[in-house]
């Protein structure tokens, strides 16, 4: 039990992520590699949802681009992720947002959460 802790510990980014949820816009910041070169790429949408537990806990995030529905899944412990930023909060009242893929415009926002 102590060395799948021990493993764990071991491959974390040690990146503190912001709380978040599913319904709130985030810009991740990723790191892509081109051949001996790297840059940071900046991945803005809505995340639809947040699956698994643990080491294997990823979440998804949704944007449009060029009138086309662009979707990226994120490991939360991934070497790649420079950071995430959280832009707004959502209101939604489900986990997952799948239903966001039939709506395309206006009808494709959501509330922004008061506080």
């Amino acid at each position: 039990m102590d060395l799948i802790k021990v493993a764990e510990a071991a491959f974390e980014s040690g990146i503190e992520l912001p709380n978040f949820g599913p319904g709130d816009s985030i810009a991740v910041s990723y790191k892509i590699k081109e051949g001996n070169k790297e840059r940071i790429q900046i991945f803005k949408g809505v995340v639809i949802q947040i699956k698994g537990e643990g080491n294997n806990k990823r979440f998804t995030v949704r944007k449009i681009s060029n009138n086309v529905g662009v979707e990226r899944i994120f490991p939360f412990n991934s070497p790649f992720i420079e950071k995430v930023e959280l832009l707004r909060q959502g209101k939604v009242r489900r986990a997952r947002l799948f239903y966001l893929r039939g709506l395309t415009g206006k009808k494709a926002r959501i509330k922004e959460k008061r506080s």
